[in-house]
C-alpha cells in the first residue's frame, strides 16, 4: 500500500492523500492506480498540500465515495520508478526479516509504522523469549543507534540495544 485517501477538501472533488511512501513523485497526472475501489486515474495532484483528485470524481459528493480507499503499486513497479539511495530499503523488503542481536534471534518484523519522521519496526518476539516472560511484541526505531546491518540475502537485520528495548517493553 502506497497511500490512503482521506476526507474531501473543498467542492471540486479534492481529497487528502495520506502517503505511506517517501516517493511522492509517483503521484503524477494521468497515472492509473490500483486501489481497493478499482482503477483510479489522477486528474490533479497538489503535492505541497497533500491533495489529489481522480478522473470521474470531480465533485465533492463523488469524491466522498473514495474516502478510506487504499492505493497500491506492485513491488516490481516500485523498484522501477523509485530510486533508492545507498543503505535504503523498501518497507516490503524489510517486512518478514528476522531480527538478531549478538547471535540471539529477537523476533521477526511484522509491520513498520512511521511516527513523526522515524520509522519503527514492530517486532513479533521469538517464542523462546516470550516463554521466558518477555512481551510478545515490541518496537525498535529504525535509526543508526539501533540498526547495525540489514542483510536482505540472509533475510535478517542485526541490531544493538534491541534486547534492552524488549526487556523494558
Amino acid at each position: 500500500m502506497v497511500a490512503t485517501i482521506g476526507k474531501t477538501f473543498g467542492v471540486q472533488g479534492f481529497l487528502k492523500l495520506h502517503l505511506h511512501t517517501d516517493f511522492s513523485e509517483q503521484f503524477e497526472i494521468k497515472k492509473i492506480w490500483d486501489s481497493s475501489s478499482g482503477k483510479l486515474e489522477i486528474d490533479r495532484y497538489i503535492a505541497d498540500r497533500g491533495l489529489v483528485r481522480f478522473r470521474g470524481f470531480e465533485t465533492r459528493e463523488d469524491a466522498k465515495r473514495l474516502t478510506n480507499t487504499k492505493l497500491y503499486i506492485s513491488a516490481d513497479e516500485s523498484r522501477e520508478v523509485c530510486q533508492l539511495g545507498e543503505g535504503e530499503f523498501f518497507w516490503f523488503d524489510i517486512l518478514g526479516l528476522d531480527v538478531f542481536e549478538e547471535g540471539t534471534r529477537l523476533g521477526k518484523v511484522k509491520e513498520i509504522e512511521r511516527i513523526t519522521n522515524i520509522d519503527y519496526l514492530h517486532i513479533e518476539t521469538d517464542r523462546n523469549l516470550v516463554d521466558r516472560g518477555l512481551p510478545k511484541l515490541f518496537l525498535i526505531p529504525y535509526i543508526d543507534r539501533y540498526i547495525v546491518d540489514v542483510q536482505l540475502d540472509e533475510r535478517k537485520i542485526v541490531v544493538q540495544g534491541g534486547i534492552d528495548i524488549l526487556e523494558a517493553s
